[in-house]
This record gives structure tokens, sequence and C-alpha cells, in this order.
């Protein structure tokens, strides 16, 4: 079996992550998607991040209607930061030796690949496919770690979570950015205000 994980802030969860995990899932032949909603992100501490429980419930509103995606809890369930090197080792055991597994991870968040605790060990624990959006600049992440990834291209838009924040602070509509489960729940939970 082969399963990609994208884990995440998802804060909020949106078409270019959905966009990038099916095409990924499809163009590399893995199985399923299990995403990961990171629980305590120990690089993105600050007050705009939402409770994990929302986030999830947005995940899981997100990926409903797609049978190759899976949501996991493996990170909200687990005390103390959420660090990939200890999820990869957890899914390691959940799933066996004879998974392959690969973490999904957007070839702009590589840059910063020397805050990730234990990182050498994380790309020996599974395989790492960094995705590229049109007009990201590859050159710009080390060669040493670019080396040790594998890189996939992903077609769509240039959605960002932050952007998304930032609409709905100021009344400015969110449709087609994010599915409309996932807009109705930031609605209905005031999300983001």
């Amino acid at each position: 079996m082969k399963i990609a994980i994208m884990g995440g802030t998802f804060n909020p969860i949106h078409y270019a992550h959905l966009l990038s995990a099916e095409q990924v899932r499809e163009g590399l032949g893995y199985d399923k998607i299990l995403f990961v909603p990171a629980a305590r992100p120990p690089h993105k501490l600050h007050p705009e991040i939402v409770s994990a429980e929302h986030r999830y419930q947005m995940v899981l509103l997100a990926t409903a209607d797609n049978p190759y995606f899976e949501v996991s809890r493996i990170e909200l369930d687990r005390a103390g930061p959420s660090y990939t090197v200890q999820t990869i080792k957890a899914l390691r055991l959940l799933y066996g030796k004879t998974t392959e597994l690969a973490w999904i991870i957007g070839a702009d968040s590589l840059i910063e690949y020397k805050i990730w605790k234990d990182f050498d060990e994380v790309l020996t624990q599974c395989t790492m496919i960094a995705t590229t959006r049109p007009n990201y600049d590859l050159e710009r992440v080390p060669s040493e770690i670019r080396n040790r990834v594998a890189t996939f291209r992903i077609t769509g838009s240039d959605i960002s979570a932050t952007e998304i924040r930032e609409r709905v602070r100021n009344n400015v509509s969110i449709r087609y950015l994010v599915p409309a489960a996932v807009e109705t729940y930031i609605k209905q939970h005031q999300l983001y205000q």
C-alpha cells in the first residue's frame, strides 16, 4: 500500500490543498491521501490559528466527498507540539513496514527545513514530495535539501490561508477559495473575525 500524508495547519483548508493532494495521488499512484491537521505546530504559534478541533472539522468537511482522502487525529490526540518526525514514526507503527509512506510538503516550506525537528530522520522514514506551483523558483531551496526530495509540479491556483483569513476579517467573499461546507463552517463558528 502507498499512502501520501498531507500534514499542515489547515487554517483553513482550501482548494489548493485539495488540488495538490489529488494531483499527487493520481500522478504518483498513491492508494490514499491521509490529511493530518497539526494540533500545536511549534513553528506557527500565533493567535490567528483557530483551535485544532475547528481545523480538524473543516478538513473532514473538505475531504468528505473523496473516497481516496482520509483524515487522522494522530497529532490532535497526542500531547505536546506536533512534530512531523513523531507522526511519521507513529504512522509507520500503525501501517507497518511494507506500507510506503510519503509526506507532501509545499516547496515553499522547504526553505524552513532547518527549523524542523530531526529533519534528516524524517527523510529516512519516508519519501518527501515537494509540490511546486507555477512561478515558484526551486532554486530558492538549498541544493542539499532539493536533491533529497522528490518534486512534483501541480497545476492550479495561488490560494493561501493567510489571504482567506484576511478576506474573512474584511468581510470579503471566500466562495470558490474553500469548499462550500468549509465556508459555512467558518461563518457558523465566526472564525477569523
